[in-house]
């Protein structure tokens, strides 16, 4: 089924599973190239039948099943699923009794490419993903590359690839992967592709760590220059020895220490590159200034060393580099100072949802009053409270899992004084924040660096993030 030939996908019978934005746009691109789509999903909501509904009546050849998401429809040649369905799925077992290929969107999208299609310069990892994709994409464009950042970090691939831009016309894409979106990719071949980091997280989906990682890994099969690595992260660098690349394909590393060969690294400062240079046993390459990554928090900055590695194994000049890392502004709730409120700095990292985000967040800071809690997904918190415990001023805590983290702060820094909220109505963050002003002194830093998922209080991160910005601007109009 490869290359982008309405024949190849005409006529076939293809389920796809979840009317979500995924689900939605490789109806309509399957749809578009003659085949028969049924979308399934089990849930029954008015928004989903709204959804059901706009996608029929513009569409020929699609239907929608709610309310059932376990039955294999009758005739089924290929299924397509959303990222979020899990592997165990009754829909899956269906599918393979009956001897029936299950992919995912981005799988699609790479069987759709055309033969003179732009590369990919792929990125993956517990966190860090979007960020690093889309400093990558600034950094491409002040090469003078027509690019676009897609996939995992909003803009279907699927929708690139048959968008009404030509795809044809960029010359390559950045493109951010989930460990779920790869686990349905096998057929994938980056140009290039790099594993930010590996910390449990989504288990529940894959199963174990070690199936999580395999799926991380999936990114570096087949790659034909660069597999980039986390020097600091052994288990990333064990992922592209354990990869099928081709022939003359590279392991580069990134450290926040001095770079070896074949690596990129900071050295008093700088950011530099002694991987893709003229004898890089002895020679390294000026790439940026630590001051042009915004901000320039280590595991940022870490961010930064793997995009430019990227770029670099793209044949990106070291300017660019630094052009398109000053260029960069990262995305709301991503370590964003809101105010300064008497001296002290009130930063909103509501995108840290795990402890290994947490845990960078953290360590950007010297004196730290820190806002937590949420819903756990299963974590414990005594590593992320005991490598963190000296920089906290105190912590005022949230959420249903808020005990959870109370607890560890108990076991491993019993010094710290600790306010407990015992309450999960969204107006809980102003009485947090006006809690940790209380606790705060002049250089200090309040961080929302929750640790958790935020589903018990806000409709999403971005919503718990808002009302941290929202408490933090009362403060300043009240003592205006």
């Amino acid at each position: 089924m490869g290359g982008r030939q309405v024949t190849s996908w005409q006529g076939m019978h293809i389920t796809v599973a979840g009317l979500g934005v995924s689900g939605i746009s490789a109806a309509r691109a399957l749809a578009g190239l003659g085949a028969s789509v049924v979308v399934v999903d089990g849930g029954d909501s008015e928004v989903l039948r709204e959804k059901a509904a706009a996608l029929e009546s513009s569409l020929e050849g699609v239907r929608v099943r709610l309310g059932d998401g376990d039955t294999l429809p009758e005739g089924t040649d290929l299924v397509v699923t959303s990222p979020g369905w899990k592997p165990t799925s009754p829909l899956f077992a269906a599918a393979a009794e009956a001897g029936v290929d299950v992919v995912g969107d981005v799988e699609i999208a790479w069987r759709l490419r055309a033969p003179d299609a732009p590369p990919w310069l792929a990125v993956t990892g517990t966190n860090g993903k979007t960020t690093t994709t889309q400093m990558l994409a600034s950094i491409l464009r002040a090469a003078g590359l027509r690019t676009a950042a897609v996939g995992n970090i909003g803009t279907p691939i699927i929708d690139i690839v048959l968008g009404e831009e030509p795809y044809s016309d960029l010359d390559v894409l950045a493109v951010e992967l989930s460990s779920y979106q790869l686990h349905w990719a096998p057929s994938l071949r980056a140009h290039s592709a790099a594993v930010l980091n590996l910390a449990p997280d989504h288990l529940d989906w894959h199963g174990s760590m070690e199936a999580y990682a395999a799926d991380k890994g999936r990114i570096y099969e087949g790659n034909r220059v660069a597999c980039v690595y986390n020097v600091a992260d052994k288990a990333t660098e064990d992922l592209v020895r354990e990869a099928d690349v081709e022939e003359g394909c590279r392991a580069v590393g990134f450290t926040l220490g001095t770079p070896g060969p074949s690596q990129l690294g900071v050295v008093e400062g700088i950011l530099v590159d002694r991987a893709f240079v003229d004898n890089r046993q002895k020679n390294a390459q000026e790439l940026a200034e630590v001051a042009d990554v915004n901000p320039p928090a280590p595991h940022n900055i870490a961010n930064a060393l793997a995009a430019a590695a990227l770029a670099r194994a793209f044949g990106v000049p070291p300017q660019a580099v630094r052009d398109g890392l000053r260029a960069f502004r990262p995305d709301a709730h991503r370590i964003e100072q809101v105010a300064d409120v008497d001296g002290v700095a009130y930063v909103d990292d509501s995108k840290a949802t795990n402890t290994h985000a947490a845990e960078a967040s953290l360590a950007a800071y010297e004196s730290i009053v820190w806002i937590a809690g949420g819903l756990a997904k299963g974590a414990t918190f005594d590593e992320l409270v005991a490598k963190s415990a000296k920089r906290l001023r105190g912590a005022v805590l949230i959420g249903t899992d808020r005990a959870l983290i109370r607890e560890a702060l108990a076991r491993h820094a019993p010094e710290v004084p600790v306010v407990d909220l015992d309450r999960t109505d969204t107006g809980a963050m102003l009485a947090a924040v006006r809690e940790a002003r209380a606790l705060a002194r002049a250089g200090d830093t309040v961080l929302l660096a929750p640790a958790c998922a935020s589903m018990d209080m806000f409709v999403n991160y971005n919503k718990r993030g808002d009302a941290f910005a929202e408490a933090v601007r009362e403060l300043q109009s009240a003592d205006g």
